[in-house]
């Protein structure tokens, strides 16, 4: 039996500190590497976070190739009995995108460190500055299309009282004050819950313990389909990790995200 056995999504550092040493943890920092060298949690393998990421204009939230993904998570140590622990240090966003990862290469085994690189300073624990050896072994994965939204996918669901469209971006994004694509706006009856509102400033990034509320207010709920996007699905990261900790069953993000839909001549839009 793993030793995260019985623990929900989202984790708290005192639940990861006392698991450190479990041989099936594989412990992701998604933070910068000049953050990763400085100090790190013990144990933890850096992850550049561009490598999660397609990164090729106009669309650099998408998908990356599936040679890819093979290498990086070779080089981590993949293997099919592997829980994975993944945190950044800017409270979720790419540790969400991240999770999203797993979630296409179909390992369910997986925690969110809740409140991430923050919320493990803010409570004094330990930090080191040691690189784990990277693994060397060949990964072959298969990759699924069920977590992620594409945009005829986006596109088909517009209007459907059964699909909310959850944009993680700034307001002035969303009412197309600061433009960041070819057009400015969100898509057509989107709702605009920015990443950052959903967390907890006074308590290390964590998630806030009224978000279910917060959401419901604004008609996210988890009785409808939930695609979330930002600019390149990195802010929509935290999002999609909070719909799914909060139990809703049918959560997809949009890769492509406003990079895309903003970039294209005839892809609906509203101010």
């Amino acid at each position: 039996m793993s030793a995260f056995s019985g623990l929900p999504l989202v984790i708290e550092p005192a639940e990861l500190a006392t698991r450190l040493q479990a041989p099936e943890l594989i412990l992701v920092d998604l933070s910068p590497a000049a953050r990763y060298a400085e100090g790190h949690i013990p144990g933890a393998r850096w992850v550049d976070s561009k490598r999660t990421q397609l990164g090729q204009p106009p669309s650099p939230g998408l998908l990356p190739e599936k040679a890819q993904l093979e290498a990086l998570f070779g080089e981590l140590g993949h293997k099919p009995d592997a829980v994975y622990v993944v945190y950044d240090d800017e409270g979720g966003g790419w540790a969400g995108r991240f999770i999203w990862l797993l979630d296409v290469i179909g390992h369910g085994n997986y925690h969110f460190l809740n409140g991430g690189l923050q919320a493990w300073m803010g409570e004094r624990r330990e930090l080191s500055q040691e690189t784990p050896p990277t693994a060397t072994g060949h990964v072959a994965l298969i990759l699924g299309e069920g977590p992620t939204a594409s945009r005829d996918y986006l596109e088909s669901k517009l209007g459907s009282p059964d699909t909310v469209v959850w944009d993680a971006r700034s307001p002035a994004e969303f009412r197309g004050e600061k433009v960041l694509a070819a057009r400015g706006g969100h898509v057509p009856g989107a709702i605009n819950f920015e990443w950052t509102a959903g967390m907890d400033s006074q308590r290390g990034l964590r998630i806030r313990t009224d978000i279910a509320q917060a959401l419901e207010e604004l008609g996210i709920t988890p009785d409808k389909e939930v695609i979330t996007h930002c600019q390149t699905h990195r802010r929509s990261g935290f999002t999609y990790v909070v719909a799914k900790a909060l139990g809703f069953p049918r959560v997809r993000a949009y890769a492509g995200s406003w990079s895309e839909w903003g970039n294209l001549p005839d892809t609906p839009v509203e101010l």
